[in-house]
């Protein structure tokens, strides 16, 4: 398939799709936010599940990765913004494809919280590290042996991060599965 044929084939209902849900991501996780050691504690994540469920794997990639980085260009994290985009993107894509694997299509509840669950591990091991990489090569406040023990300070507060975003998404999942069912 030539690059013709590709550019073609993006339908204006799924750029359409994509773009809404990085705005509802960004949003989401704009509204309510809380500063945390190095990052922030928000509801986005909520928003990278219930993408994942209702769009699949890519577009909740691309919404993600979108949706998050600009929150942080726009509000200060803009050293984060690139960890951010591989990291939120690489999580709408484990979720995606977890939630639609074998012929779940993303109506299975205990499948689809295992992709959450799975997904969340990627995002608090990603930020870990990112965070890690952050203190030792960017701002150079510590060594990496160093960096790794102080980066541990945020994961618990992922780990809030990523509970409440399965608790908030849970229930808006299944409300707008039920009506587009419908």
């Amino acid at each position: 398939m030539n690059m013709e044929n590709r550019v073609s084939s993006i339908k204006t209902i799924d750029i359409v799709q994509i773009s809404l849900m990085a705005a509802i991501t960004f949003i989401a996780t704009s509204v309510i936010h809380f500063p945390t050691f190095m990052g922030v504690l928000h509801f986005g994540d909520s928003m990278i599940f219930l993408s994942a469920i209702l769009f699949g794997r890519k577009k909740s990639a691309i919404s993600s990765a979108v949706g998050m980085c600009l929150f942080d260009l726009m509000t200060g994290y803009t050293m984060w913004a690139p960890f951010t985009f591989v990291i939120k993107g690489v999580m709408g894509y484990i979720a995606g494809t977890i939630a639609y694997r074998k012929n779940y299509n993303g109506d299975n509840f205990k499948n689809n919280v295992f992709a959450f669950v799975v997904a969340g591990i990627w995002m608090i091991a990603a930020y870990y590290l990112g965070g890690a990489i952050i203190l030792t090569f960017i701002s150079k406040e510590f060594a990496l042996s160093k960096a790794l023990i102080v980066s541990l300070k945020d994961i618990p507060t992922n780990i809030l991060q990523v509970v409440g975003g399965i608790v908030l998404a849970l229930p808006l999942i299944t409300a707008l599965k039920t009506k587009i069912n419908r």
